[in-house]
């Protein structure tokens, strides 16, 4: 029996993964990824629950343990570098995960584990997509058209291969937050926790250690929808000195290296709501269908169980509509379940002024003093409970 064809695009976590199983379960898989080559930057991503149960079936777990950060948990300071309060990994469902990597390593791992058995198509992009029922014919920008049986968009937040799938229909809806992540320069004093300020103004500063020699920043602040992620990098690096410049803490060393980090990453904080995730024989999965925003922690996780079940509903079901119907009723109350913020997010993570700061730290303190677990929906909802309680893994023969 001729083997069915699928083009996946996008080859950071949900493409490769979901080419794993689709060829292990007996599809020819062909990924297409923009960029030149493999993209391996990006900062620290969690692999938890039912996501760590789906690497242990792909025999991964051991070489995602072995390119952790070593990130021993998270700690919250006061300008002084005071800490007001500490959740270890080992103690609390808050903050680092037992599985916490480099998005560019779990990528790279990733795409080793399939490149004998699937097809990578590098500096691509699809621009037109013609469904004609019994297949789709799809043009690329640089090479030939070619003819698959399915297509899949797993390239992110933006994806455009999403919008040539669906038009303007899935809805990207910012949350109020705009984030920048940047690789710093190690010094000294940095060691293997990750460290959380905040300044007035509803201001954020992050540190988190790496397992290469340097250590990954971030800024965040509320702010309304302005556009700047539409920016250039020149106008987008103005724009954070002037809101951090007086922030304190490590605010002068993070700026400072800002005009020399090679992956300055900004944009704004946002989820993807999309009222159906097939549409004839195209589906996306990942990012480009549910981001679930990195506020909760739970986006590379969405994206491997996502996938596994997206590749064994295709391999269960012949017919490729029940499969992505399968796949959207396991999954959809997971992702509406995640992407549900409680009252009060992410301002609570944000307080304007001194005296919400301290109030916060306050609050932490208490609950990392008594490990309360529920602390976790200050940040993101219920992200944090246990994947196995509202998803159930199928098991796929």
């Amino acid at each position: 029996m001729e083997k069915r064809t699928v083009l996946v695009s996008g080859a950071s976590i949900a493409g490769p993964t979901l080419a794993f199983w689709l060829s292990r379960f007996g599809f020819e898989v062909t990924v297409v990824e923009r960029a030149p080559e493999l993209r391996l930057g990006g900062q620290n991503i969690d692999v938890r629950d039912e996501a760590q149960k789906v690497v242990q079936l792909m025999g991964l777990e051991d070489k995602i343990r072995a390119a952790n950060t070593g990130e021993l948990g998270i700690r919250f300071v006061d300008a002084a570098h005071r800490i007001k309060a500490e959740f270890p990994k080992a103690n609390s469902d808050f903050g680092t995960a037992e599985l916490e990597i480099l998005r560019g390593d779990l990528a790279q791992i990733l795409y080793h584990a399939t490149r004998e058995n699937v097809g990578y198509i590098f500096d691509d992009q699809i621009t037109v997509l013609e469904d004609q029922g019994n297949q789709v014919l799809v043009t690329f920008k640089n090479n030939a058209p070619r003819i698959f049986d399915l297509v899949i968009a797993a390239d992110g937040i933006r994806s455009t291969t999403r919008k040539l799938m669906f038009g303007d229909e899935p809805q990207i809806k910012y949350i109020g937050v705009y984030c920048s992540y940047l690789t710093i320069p190690r010094i000294e004093s940095d060691d293997e926790w990750a460290y959380w300020y905040n300044a007035p103004g509803s201001r954020v500063l992050n540190t988190r250690p790496d397992n290469v020699g340097t250590t990954r920043a971030s800024f965040s602040f509320l702010s309304p929808d302005n556009g700047y992620e539409k920016l250039d990098l020149v106008k987008q690096r103005e724009i954070l000195k002037d809101k951090f410049a007086d922030a304190g803490w490590q605010a002068p060393r993070i700026l400072k290296a800002l005009d020399q980090s090679k992956d300055v990453y900004f944009d704004r904080i946002s989820q993807v709501k999309a009222p159906r995730w097939s549409n004839g024989r195209c589906a996306m999965v990942g990012d480009a269908a549910y981001c679930p925003t990195p506020m909760s922690g739970m986006g590379a996780s969405l994206s491997i169980v996502g996938a596994y079940i997206l590749a064994g509903e295709l391999g269960r079901h012949k017919n490729h509509q029940d499969a992505f119907e399968a796949y959207e009723k396991l999954m959809r109350p997971f992702v509406e379940d995640i992407q549900s913020l409680p009252p009060g997010v992410p301002w609570v993570a944000h307080p304007k002024t001194k005296l919400g700061i301290t109030l916060f730290n306050a609050a932490l303190g208490i609950a990392s003093s008594r490990l309360v677990k529920k602390i976790s929906k200050i940040f993101g909802g219920n992200a944090k409970k246990d994947l196995k309680e509202r998803v159930k893994l199928p098991n796929y023969k």
